[in-house]
């Protein structure tokens, strides 16, 4: 834990210079203390102090850029799904109806290893190289079979 002392020191030294960079960055005088706030929080925590000069502004930059991406994703989320009484359960319906068919016509019309592979990337979520190592083909044959794939289920449904 950092000394009360030298905590005080740098919170007055630096704290006008660090909240002015956080509300530019934010745009919101909350946002921004609570920012410089966390970064106190982390430097009081910690057992030495910042050595490098402009620590703390970087801190405070990261923190906002950070901030600023979980507002953005929180705002496209938001948009992205109706709360409260506008949600409306038939899309929802549709799309896991939608795919229950992708899925059986995989399993009824897709020969092996693109059956496979395709249940491997989108079911276990697991990337290019995992499935290759995993299936022992190359990178590029699996890319090719997974775009094989891709292409038929467009095909018959037509997207």
């Amino acid at each position: 834990m950092l000394d009360k002392r030298l905590l005080e020191q740098l919170f007055r030294q630096n704290y006008s210079e660090m909240i002015h960079l956080a509300r530019v960055l934010l745009g919101n005088d909350e946002e921004a203390e609570d920012v410089v706030q966390d970064i106190f929080l982390r430097v009081a925590e910690a057992d030495m102090p910042p050595r490098k000069e402009g620590y703390l502004l970087t801190a405070v930059r990261n923190a906002s850029l950070n901030r600023i991406r979980q507002m953005q994703l929180h705002e496209k989320v938001k948009s992205l799904l109706p709360v409260g009484e506008e949600a409306d359960p038939q899309p929802a319906r549709a799309t896991e109806e939608r795919t229950e068919d992708i899925s059986d016509f995989v399993d009824e019309h897709l020969e092996e290893p693109h059956r496979r592979i395709f249940h491997l990337r989108f079911d276990d979520d697991l990337t290019i190289a995992e499935i290759a190592r995993r299936l022992d083909l190359n990178p590029n044959t699996t890319y090719k079979y997974l775009v094989q794939s891709i292409q038929q289920i467009r095909k018959h449904f037509k997207c």
